[in-house]
């Protein structure tokens, strides 16, 4: 193994490192934060790291021997192989290296925000993930609240396992080959970045996820943070904005009696209750929307395609960028003009089909 190594890298200092180092995710926080966009600060423990690691345990000898001969259709035999070896990683030590690397990036991030233990967003970010044309978005983990560096090392570990989701095993891309084959390992980098403390938070689409239609911006937004739109948990407010004029064209304000926040008792995420009289207004004022609409507008101008991205407003009402990759469902499909306004149902289906592609990061 190579002194050469990088095992972290910072999004707001990356020297070159691309999405072969930080994955889809990582590699996106790092163009919108070059481009002068407000993303919270974070880092990437790299795909270097999780060689490192592997190679510390013999993981892909290990991998080979449980995926000899398994049978992707079978979900029971899938899943107890996937079980075996997430005990595997999340059970084993971490060379004295990464955990050094690692504890001295958090501290870092510690002093760069002020906040002892600061709350942070533990985020897979695969090779594979948040490219252009590509659509493995939002099959692995993110993990939010995570407070303290035997955590966020415990959590780290608990996105590598990810690596062999049941979901991951069985995801057969367009060409038919298995992500994980048993004879390479994917591409992993983990990204650790400051948790927002939201207000509101959601999804943004710089087309309209209905029909496609490119001179729309579709929003969803719900009180706290936005795990509640990816989840699917609560009924989310819905905005549509002219992308040209940036008019707020129409509003769908849902009645929110939860929001995910931190819970003080348990030390976890979790559904909070929300005051009647905040769970009945929109969790955006009409000035929030169409900025928040002018921030899509300026990344599709930025990179030439219509994107799909996660945003958080926090307590004092400062707009913040959490993911932006390009869009997947519409990419290369004509447009297709609709008659009259569609029913919610219709675009909670297709906003779901979004979701389920997007690999929400819930802030």
């Amino acid at each position: 193994m190579t002194t050469a190594l990088r095992t972290v890298v910072w999004i707001d200092r990356p020297e070159g490192a691309g999405a072969e180092l930080l994955g889809g995710k990582l590699g996106s926080l790092v163009e919108m934060t070059e481009a002068g966009f407000d993303v919270p600060p974070a880092f990437g423990i790299t795909t270097d790291a999780f060689t490192v690691f592997a190679e510390s345990i013999d993981l892909q000898r290990i991998v080979k021997e449980r995926c000899a001969g398994l049978d992707l259709d079978d979900l029971q035999a899938v899943e107890r192989v996937s079980a075996e070896l997430a005990k595997v990683i999340e059970e084993a030590e971490l060379p004295r290296r990464l955990v050094a690397d690692i504890t001295a990036a958090y501290e870092q991030l510690e002093q760069k925000t002020g906040t002892p233990g600061l709350p942070v967003a533990v985020r897979s970010s695969g090779v594979s993930e948040d490219l252009e044309g590509a659509s493995f978005a939002g099959q692995y983990d993110t993990y939010l609240w995570v407070c303290g560096i035997d955590d966020v090392l415990a959590n780290v570990r608990r996105c590598w396992s990810g690596v062999f989701g049941p979901q991951v095993l069985t995801y057969r891309p367009q060409d038919g080959v298995p992500v994980v084959d048993g004879e390479t390992l994917p591409g992993m980098c983990v990204g650790v970045q400051q948790m927002v403390q939201a207000r509101a938070a959601g999804v943004m689409f710089t087309l309209d996820p209905l029909n496609g239609d490119r001179s729309k911006i579709v929003l969803e937004g719900c009180w706290g943070l936005g795990e509640g739109v990816v989840k699917g948990d609560v009924t989310p407010d819905r905005f549509r904005v002219d992308k040209v004029t940036l008019e707020l064209l129409a509003s769908e304000i849902g009645v929110q009696a939860q929001e995910y926040g931190f819970d003080e008792a348990t030390r976890e995420v979790a559904l909070l209750p929300v005051e009647p009289q905040r769970g009945e207004r929109p969790c955006l004022s009409d000035e929030e929307v169409v900025a928040i609409a002018e921030l899509g507008k300026r990344i599709e101008r930025h990179r030439g395609v219509p994107m799909d991205m996660e945003w958080a407003v926090d307590q004092d009402g400062r707009l913040h960028l959490l993911q932006a990759r390009p869009e997947t469902v519409w990419a290369g499909k004509p447009v297709r003009s609709v008659t009259g306004e569609a029913g919610g149902g219709a675009v909670d289906r297709v906003v779901a089909k979004f979701l389920s592609f997007g690999g929400g990061t819930g802030q």
